[in-house]
């Protein structure tokens, strides 16, 4: 089964998650897939790319069926999330609805957000006894501010269009052919000027954890409060926290 839709008008390659039966949850086979095609388009010529969502999600995260908790998984999350850092095409995301938790990190991987009146941003990561990494905390700091950052990440709240655009998360609000126009109007532009914007915008010093900073990011994903948040999903109940 597709669950990558890939297209390319000109200098413009649209990759669009096909997975609207799960509001485009990412698995492991999507990772994998996003990875080659940033390569491939890199290889092919392309000059811009755009990321978007089947149907009415952009991306619902880790597909907590069980990606979430897959080693393969987040190896195969964070490859895609650096390859799309890393690749020196500008990229677009086209949040064309709700983008929770490692949908937001897609967002936020991008260079540019074309933010839909249906788009959303949320990082449930409390509810769900993760822990976030510090390149993602640092990253939504700059992009959306410190405040919130905050409110999103301690406060679990979810950010709608309005709010995006005037916190600076949203750089533009639109649909997907507004996306694939500002990218091929980018795509007109100095591609080694762009690759070295990007370079400088994504150099983040502080985002290597601390030892501190690391023993609590470790200690949250092996507690028993993740194991308690999953077995609360599954029985249709709010979970109980002890912070073990």
């Amino acid at each position: 089964m597709n669950m990558l839709g890939i297209a390319r008008a000109n200098k413009v390659v649209t990759l669009e998650l096909q997975r609207p039966e799960r509001r485009n949850a990412l698995n492991t086979a999507v990772c994998s897939g996003v990875t080659a095609a940033v390569r491939d388009a890199e290889r092919d010529g392309a000059r811009a790319i755009v990321i978007t969502g089947q149907g009415s999600a952009f991306c619902a995260g880790a597909d907590l069926g069980s990606a979430a908790y897959d080693r393969d998984f987040i190896g195969s999350l964070y490859t895609m999330l650096t390859t799309l850092r890393e690749t020196p095409l500008p990229v677009i995301a086209a949040v064309n609805g709700p983008a929770v938790g490692a949908g937001v990190q897609l967002a936020l991987v991008a260079d540019l957000r074309v933010v839909a009146d249906s788009g959303s941003f949320m990082i449930p990561v409390a509810k769900l006894g993760f822990a976030m990494d510090n390149w993602t905390i640092n990253r939504l700091s700059e992009l959306a501010g410190g405040s919130v950052a905050r409110s999103m990440l301690i406060g679990v709240e979810s950010i709608d269009v309005d709010r995006a655009a005037q916190c600076g998360l949203a750089n533009r609000r639109g649909d997907l052919a507004a996306a694939q126009d500002w990218a091929a109007e980018i795509a007109e532009l100095a591609p080694l000027s762009l690759r070295h914007l990007k370079l400088v915008f994504n150099h983040m010093p502080d985002s290597t954890p601390t030892r501190e900073q690391q023993e609590a990011h470790t200690a949250a994903w092996s507690s028993s409060d993740v194991a308690e948040a999953r077995a609360a999903r599954k029985e249709g109940r709010p979970p109980s926290f002890r912070g073990e």
